[in-house]
């Protein structure tokens, strides 16, 4: 049975490559991604961060009933991911942090630190039970991530 999912993957475009790889991943376990987010293939050029953000990424993510944030070592610093999991948050979106494929642990963006559901390893499986909604933090390597702290809620 295949489940088709509208889903915002929030990256840096450095890591563009890592989408296809995530979807190629779920396809075998019957998921299929509709992506709204913006990537090389779907680029614009509009340089307004206003509009970027209101007419662009919001409508994107709200379109969207799981987001997820693609984990790399440049996550972290970007402030475009930051805002668009904060974003997320306030539409309370199911946000999912997924370690990029070979990752060894980096630091996490400290708005997914905040609102994520769940934080999953390169696992077809977990990732699956993620978006199924079982709230499981997962060092890279798939193991028990320890302590998280509670999640924060948006007014």
């Amino acid at each position: 049975m295949s489940d088709l999912r509208n889903v915002f993957i929030s990256h840096v475009h450095k890591d563009d490559h890592g989408l296809q790889k995530l979807k190629d991943l779920l396809s075998p376990k019957g998921i299929y991604m509709r992506d709204s987010s913006i990537h090389t293939g779907k680029f614009n050029n509009a340089t307004d961060e206003h509009y970027i953000k209101t007419q662009i990424l919001a409508p994107a993510i709200n379109w969207a009933g799981i987001f997820i944030c693609y984990v790399t070592p440049e996550t972290k610093n970007s402030e475009w991911v930051n805002w668009e999991i904060e974003y997320a948050a306030k539409q309370g979106k199911r946000i999912i942090g997924v370690w990029e494929h070979g990752q060894k642990d980096c630091e996490l963006p400290e708005a997914l630190k905040e609102y994520a559901d769940a934080m999953v390893g390169w696992s077809g499986d977990s990732i699956v039970n993620a978006i199924n909604g079982v709230d499981r933090w997962e060092k890279t390597d798939g193991g028990d991530y320890g302590a998280v702290p509670l999640k924060r809620h948006p007014c």
